[in-house]
């Protein structure tokens, strides 16, 4: 089986909403990097990580009390003895792909994300991405039971994957039921955890811009759970801003909570003409909330400068090296194969489809 592949382990993926619940799981193998390890495993139940495993450790361990707890005895070892058999797969795999690609030396990185989400209505969705050195490689179409080549690359795998229907037919059963089920025990398991809100502290803070008479104005959001937030800047009350917004990524504070920024930069004169306010959306309020800007008042951004730039240097080790975005959508030399689940599964990389 081939469970590709993650560095990229939060900001690359987009949060499930307040009434969705997510699973995902992420693997990421990379080549030319001997400080990382060279294949890394992570499961994640909505916000929360759930598991991980690397070719250091050659460990799956749980991440989360409530995932000791109530896993039946021999899961974690049955998770880790799927991973060893991964790793190898997947670190042919990687070599398949360099010489495709015809990129054999430097640092290389392949990626898989899987899983599954559902709605409060009951709405399913299932999702299996491929990319290889950031870029996206192949996607699994559960419907038409077929895949997506964005690449010329990729479609040697594409074919030899298309024609193995039962095998495809096995993967939409396994995000529309299997993959489903796991989720709804896994929520059942954390529900105090991951149903927890927690409200986002808001700061605002200016400065004026290098290079010009404008001015910075920064909307800090922190300390929020779930991940998944809106942040705008509004003009008068009324006007959405996207023109003269900075926005960053959403990233994880080291108490399991999360932090976004948003910059405004505004000129003198529209400071004079118009009121400007940061506008947050938070599963953890009962309607949007809006912080005012007064030009006049608030600290300078220089103040926590450091601190920002501390809490970025964190994410970024949690983060990794590599950013793939998210989108809808080997047995011979040649090849290149692959394994749909994560928990348990029997299927192993001699019944998987070659390219």
């Amino acid at each position: 089986m081939l469970r590709a592949v993650v560095l990229a382990i939060l900001c690359s993926v987009r949060a499930a909403s307040g009434g969705t619940h997510s699973l995902r799981y992420f693997y990421t193998g990379t080549s030319g990097m001997t400080e990382f390890p060279e294949y890394v495993s992570v499961g994640m139940v909505d916000d929360v990580q759930i598991d991980y495993y690397d070719s250091k450790s050659k460990e799956d361990i749980s991440k989360q009390q409530w995932m000791k707890d109530n896993m039946e005895p021999g899961y974690w070892e049955r998770q880790t003895q799927a991973c060893l058999g991964d790793q190898q797969t997947f670190k042919s795999n990687i070599g398949i792909l360099t010489e495709r690609f015809n990129q054999t030396g430097g640092v290389h990185t392949l990626q898989n994300m899987l899983g599954c989400e559902l709605d409060d209505d009951g709405t399913k969705r299932g999702f299996d991405q491929y990319g290889f050195d950031g870029k996206d490689f192949l996607s699994f179409d559960k419907d038409t039971l077929t895949w997506t080549a964005p690449v010329m690359q990729a479609v040697i795998t594409k074919n030899k994957w298309d024609a193995d229907r039962a095998q495809n037919q096995y993967l939409k059963g396994y995000y529309e039921t299997e993959c489903i089920e796991w989720l709804q025990k896994y929520v059942r398991y954390g529900r105090e955890t991951l149903e927890k809100r927690v409200p986002p502290a808001v700061t605002l803070l200016h400065r004026k811009a290098r290079g010009s008479a404008d001015t910075e104005v920064l909307c800090h959001v922190t300390g929020f759970f779930p991940r998944a937030v809106e942040v705008t800047w509004v003009r008068d009350g009324r006007d959405q801003l996207e023109e003269g917004v900075q926005s960053g990524e959403v990233l994880p504070n080291h108490d399991g909570t999360y932090q976004l920024r948003k910059i405004l930069t505004v000129s003198s004169e529209e400071q004079r003409k118009h009121s400007y306010s940061c506008q947050v959306d938070h599963t953890s309020f009962t309607e949007k909330q809006r912080y005012n800007w007064v030009p006049e008042s608030g600290p300078p951004i220089g103040i926590i400068a450091g601190v920002i730039v501390g809490v970025l240097a964190l994410a970024a080790v949690i983060i990794g090296v590599v950013i793939w975005k998210k989108k809808q959508g080997g047995a011979q030399k040649s090849d290149y194969s692959k394994a749909p689940s994560k928990e348990g599964s029997d299927t192993s990389s001699d019944t998987a489809a070659n390219a």
